[in-house]
């Protein structure tokens, strides 16, 4: 029977030369939910991040995915785990085309990245897997179409598609919706509630209207420290966090519908 917390920390923490970026975090990610991790600037969301995908050592604390503890191990180990994180800077090959991108990315899932001078033929296996991942995310009519072409929010919406292509038992999406206008934020966080099904995502985002319309269970972080941590409705009445966000232009908690 598999663990019902796909990921769980215990107190995990990170300090820089005496500043504790992240403090003795306890955080349990349930299978098959979408937890949000939310708090104001400098809160230490990005460092968790780097932690979970080894591009940091923890100062102290494990890390455990599907009960195994990868606290120690190397990046590409915790990778081919299952644990794939999407950046917050838009990660696609501006020259490629949309179908492309997405066929590079199941060539390195195979294991054959480097394998870019082969023959074109020998792809072609990969083109259906490649039409699936983008018809998943609504991206079918755009298969032909240079990336560099893409409007921002179908970008993200490819990068999703690069994301699924590795097959992730756990994705870490890196503020999703950044940058993007209300038209473009809303078809990303339909896409994400849509390939959320089998399968679990944490993630990082600013946007309360995203993170309450399609969280299952919501953790805060302030100055590297949890404050709070449940379902939306609880969690957006919590003192601590409203005093958190108070005067933070980035998220109106109690405007959030």
């Amino acid at each position: 029977m598999p663990v019902e917390f796909i990921l769980e920390t215990r107190g995990l923490t990170k300090e820089f030369k005496g500043f504790v970026a992240v403090n003795n975090v306890d955080l349990k990610v349930q299978r098959g939910h979408i937890h949000a991790l939310i708090g104001p600037n400098g809160a230490g969301k990005t460092t968790f991040f780097n932690l979970l995908t080894k591009f940091l050592t923890p100062t102290r604390g494990s890390i455990t995915f599907n009960g195994n503890d990868i606290t120690f191990e190397k990046p590409a180990q915790t990778a081919r785990r299952g644990i794939v994180r999407s950046f917050q800077i838009s990660a696609v090959f501006p020259h490629m085309t949309v179908l492309e991108n997405v066929r590079a990315a199941l060539q390195r899932n195979l294991g054959t990245s480097f394998h870019f001078w082969k023959a074109e033929d020998t792809l072609y296996p990969l083109h259906d897997r490649a039409r699936a991942l983008l018809d998943e995310v609504d991206l079918g009519q755009f298969a032909d179409m240079l990336t560099v072409n893409l409007p921002y929010g179908r970008k993200r919406a490819l990068e999703l598609a690069t994301t699924l292509a590795l097959e992730p038992e756990l994705m870490l999406l890196d503020e999703p919706t950044q940058g993007m206008g209300h038209e473009d934020v809303d078809r990303v966080t339909q896409l994400i509630k849509k390939v959320s099904a089998g399968r679990t995502i944490l993630m990082v985002e600013h946007n309360m209207n995203v993170v309450s319309s399609i969280a299952n269970r919501i953790t805060v972080l302030q100055r590297g420290t949890i404050i709070a941590d449940g379902p939306y409705a609880e969690v957006s009445k919590n003192p601590l966090v409203i005093e958190a966000y108070m005067g933070n232009a980035d998220a109106a908690l109690q405007g959030a519908h």
